[in-house]
């Protein structure tokens, strides 16, 4: 089955030559992180340059506005309205300064999410419990998915925020963000989506989802690497928001250096802190450029292409996969269940030992992800290599080597 050949939109080898380590790896682990394009080292020689020659004039010339300016590019990838996404170092940073500006002292103090939310997110919100939060964990049946009218009945009047997960990290699980959020507006409850596993490789219009918040990071499907992540809130939310945790970013006038309480900037500036972490900032734009300039919906037609080829190969193998099997439920990542799970990470160094580069997360299996750069002869290769693997047992021999990434 040759989707590649049937797909006559979209060329992965157009892409290639752009990520280094194309040329030496079957790079399949694009959930965890996406491949460096080469553009980064020229984006990480003009900070240097910039700042070896211009000195402190710097923050004057760039630095100070890249929380808001990349903010702006990453908006471009969600359909966001200009000045309304700002950039952090990481989800935790932003889910807790969202938490920071909530009233946990009302009856309204629920706060609901699965039991398959990426757990540093869960740790940020069970913090909030001595503030006064009730945390509801919607449970799941399989490990993998979480029925949406389940998720429906547990928002409720008592709602206050509803920070979920839009892609399952260990399913690939897709939620229905659509219907969490209606049901949300409906009780007049918030919705922080974290779209970590979903944006770069799913289509996201934030104006159409009228979602309140998106959050998530450039280390995946964005190709940005570590130290981008972004902070989507929606204007008519965004001016009502005082976060405790916060900085001179923040500050309506953050040079006067007025001391005592803050006094918080208009705009998505209120949503930051202190100084930014300029050089990833300016590093993950490589990756944000080349999403846009393929297109979200380009990657979204080629990754469903990739990953139903792939099923189908895997079955017929006599593979199991947890992922979804509707593709409309699914992100762009595939799990492969094992027969003994404790044995996945083994899998995993012999599949590295022959340069494919995939990984296991405990409960989920083996997690492989195409990109648009991905060619099907690739997925072919690790298809092939499971089976190997499998019938020859040679995995055992990287048993005491399991390197978790």
């Amino acid at each position: 089955m040759s989707h590649e050949a049937a797909n006559t939109t979209h060329d992965p080898d157009a892409w290639r030559d752009r990520f280094p380590i194309l040329e030496s790896s079957t790079y399949l682990v694009n959930h965890s992180l996406g491949a460096m394009p080469r553009a980064v080292f020229g984006k990480l020689q003009g900070f240097a340059e910039q700042w070896a020659t211009r000195g402190v004039r710097s923050w004057a010339e760039g630095w100070w506005d890249a929380p808001t300016q990349i903010g702006n590019l990453v908006g471009r990838i969600m359909n966001a309205p200009e000045n309304t996404v700002v950039m952090h170092q990481n989800v935790s940073i932003v889910q807790s300064i969202v938490a920071s500006a909530l009233d946990f002292s009302t009856k309204r103090n629920k706060v609901v999410y699965t039991e398959l939310n990426f757990p540093t997110c869960m740790y940020v919100w069970e913090g909030m419990r001595k503030h006064g939060a009730r945390i509801h964990e919607v449970k799941s049946d399989d490990g993998a998915t979480v029925p949406t009218e389940r998720m429906l009945e547990a928002i409720d009047e008592e709602t206050l925020i509803v920070p979920i997960s839009h892609v399952l990290y260990k399913s690939s699980y897709q939620q229905d963000a659509a219907a969490i959020c209606a049901r949300a507006k409906e009780v007049g409850a918030l919705v922080l989506l974290d779209c970590y596993q979903s944006l770069g490789t799913v289509p996201i219009d934030v104006q159409a989802l009228g979602v309140d918040m998106i959050c998530g990071g450039s280390v995946k499907w964005l190709c940005g690497g570590p130290g981008a992540a972004y902070l989507y809130t929606r204007p008519g939310l965004l001016e009502s928001l005082e976060p405790g945790i916060t900085g001179w970013m923040a500050h309506a006038d953050p040079f006067a250096f007025e001391t005592g309480e803050q006094r918080y900037a208009q705009g998505s500036w209120r949503m930051l802190h202190g100084s930014p972490a300029v050089a990833s900032l300016l590093a993950a734009t490589a990756g944000h450029e080349t999403i846009l300039e393929v297109g979200t919906d380009a990657i979204r037609d080629y990754s469903i292409r990739m990953t139903e080829g792939l099923r189908a190969n895997l079955s017929e193998r006599g593979f199991a996969i947890p992922s979804p099997e509707d593709p409309a439920r699914r992100g762009g990542t595939l799990t492969v269940a094992l027969a003994d799970d404790e044995n996945g990470p083994a899998f995993v160094k012999a599949l590295e030992a022959r340069d494919i580069l995939v990984d296991h997360r405990p409960g989920s299996g083996i997690r492989v992800s195409p990109h648009f750069y991905t060619r099907e002869s690739e997925l072919d290769e690790f298809a092939e290599a499971m089976s190997e693997l499998r019938e020859s047992g040679a995995w055992k021999d990287f048993i005491a080597s399991t390197a978790v990434y």
